[in-house]
């Protein structure tokens, strides 16, 4: 690897460290209805102060607004971006749109420096028109992470890919480890969702498996308490509301070494709809909670 990108590593590895604790954020999916300014100005007031930007909201305000005022809405109320969704499907598998995908998540990287943003993401969700996947496949998503990690890396990003309960391709939190260990970049790493790990085909021994500085970013929610069958994104609910074992799960991620967010990403309508700084008020209430019992804040 290049000096600068081990450089860069380090640095990253040292921020996610630098507490020891876990600290609560909130991602805009959860109050997308609100658009971009209103869900932070609102979550600011309620004492909120890490924030996860989705590509979705910033597009819409770029509309009428620029890049820098968007970055003045984060400071102005004295938030931090801790992550950015890019919204980029279709990049690490192999698939005919690839390369243009390629060049959206290139774009987006771009955005998002522009506004502040040190790390983003994206997600096993795989391109329109790929059911089944061969064992070359994973060879070839390997390599397509090294190019997504290095051109990222080009922006003073770090990259990172979340693993998705309903993704044909790759679901688990084992089988992204193996194809992010097979890409081998410095640059690179996992995203943990505890929905999708939870609510998906994974069991809580599988986080025995990670190796610190794997994980760089958490996505924290519950799953409720009904037939996995039902479940889907948008049944995904606040920390402490539903039946995962939030505490076993925050508790291995510390032993693992993460000290970084927690980031409460939420789908159903009533949230998304929900005033930014009502629905903000009641998930620091009840998430911070599921922390201080799992002694990580």
């Amino acid at each position: 690897m290049l000096p600068a990108t081990l450089a860069a590593s380090a640095a990253a590895r040292a921020s996610f460290a630098a507490s020891g604790k876990m600290t609560l954020a909130l991602h805009q999916n959860t109050s997308s209805a609100a658009g971009y300014r209103k869900s932070l100005e609102g979550w600011a007031r309620a004492g909120i102060k890490n924030v996860e930007i989705t590509a979705a909201l910033l597009d819409e305000f770029l509309k009428t607004d620029s890049l820098d005022a968007a970055r003045r809405v984060l400071t102005d109320n004295g938030l931090m971006p801790v992550s950015g969704a890019c919204g980029v499907t279709g990049l690490i598998e192999p698939n005919a749109g690839r390369l243009a995908s390629f060049e959206d998540f290139k774009k987006r990287c771009e955005m998002f420096t522009a506004v502040g943003l040190k790390r983003t993401y994206i997600t096993t969700t795989t391109a329109p028109g790929r059911a089944k996947f061969a064992s070359d496949d994973y060879k070839a998503a390997a390599a397509n992470l090294r190019d997504a990690a290095e051109a990222a890396h080009q922006f003073g990003m770090l990259a990172m890919v979340e693993f998705v309960r309903a993704s044909a391709f790759i679901s688990t939190l084992s089988s992204l480890s193996k194809v992010i260990r097979e890409a081998s970049h410095s640059n690179l790493r996992i995203l943990f969702d505890c929905y999708h790990f939870w609510s998906g085909n994974n069991k809580l021994e599988d986080m025995d498996d990670i190796r610190p500085g794997e994980i760089a970013h958490a996505h924290f929610q519950d799953v409720p308490n009904m037939p996995r069958e039902f479940l889907d994104s948008t049944t995904r609910v606040i920390p402490g509301d539903g039946v995962s074992p939030l505490n076993q799960i925050l508790r291995r991620l510390s032993a693992k070494g993460y000290a970084g967010s927690l980031s409460v990403e939420l789908f159903m309508p009533k949230f998304q709809q929900a005033d930014p700084y009502e629905m903000a008020r009641e998930i620091r209430q009840k998430a911070e909670a599921v922390m201080r019992q799992a002694k990580v804040m």
